[in-house]
């Protein structure tokens, strides 16, 4: 029996339209001892991203960004917030998205990026799917300062860092971001070993 078997969806309202698209959804779900539950769940839809960590392995670097997130800060976190590198695709394929952002955002013009893996992020609620990539780099590639798109609402420091330092910053705290989290434990676990 697949999902769509188990799931009838009963009643969807759009509660926002803006910045992402906000629904609510009465739907049944067919329990495991075959019972209809009535359910109702709020998915919060934006599109699906891509994001990228550049790595020098010859000086064992990576880059990283530093932006303000306001639902971070709303949620007490009074930093700005150091990432990965990330964009949403906007219909645009992964690899070309993620080369246009690393260029807007970080300087950099990456030529071999690999897709390493996807992930949803918070899939009891939010419909975005992420594309994972990991790009070698060197200072030759750097094609401008970065820092984001200003009329987008981005004023992003670009960070080149030891990957050793950027790991311990996870474990200090300075690193909090999930997707930056998952590809920096990728980096030591399969490039800087």
């Amino acid at each position: 029996m697949s999902i769509s078997d188990r799931i009838r969806v009963k009643d969807v309202r759009v509660l926002s339209s803006n910045y992402a698209t906000v629904k609510n959804t009465t739907f049944e779900w067919r329990r495991a001892d075959g019972e209809w539950q009535t359910q109702q769940r709020e998915t919060f839809d934006r599109g699906n991203a891509a994001t990228v960590l550049p790595y020098d392995l010859a000086r064992r670097t990576v880059v990283l960004v530093k932006q303000f997130r306001y639902p971070a800060y709303i949620n007490g976190y009074d930093e700005l917030m150091i990432e990965a590198a990330a964009g949403l695709l906007d219909d645009a394929e992964p690899e070309v998205r993620i080369r246009l952002e690393a260029e807007e955002e970080i300087g950099y013009r990456l030529h071999d990026v690999k897709e390493i893996f996807e992930a949803f992020m918070s899939p009891g609620a939010v419909t975005e799917k992420l594309h994972f990539f990991v790009a070698e780099y060197e200072p030759e590639m750097k094609i401008g300062d970065g820092g984001g798109l200003a009329h987008e609402g981005e004023d992003i420091e670009v960070l080149e860092l030891p990957v050793d330092e950027a790991l311990a910053m996870i474990t200090d705290g300075r690193i909090c971001d999930a997707k930056t989290i998952m590809l920096l434990q990728y980096a030591a676990l399969h490039i800087f070993r």
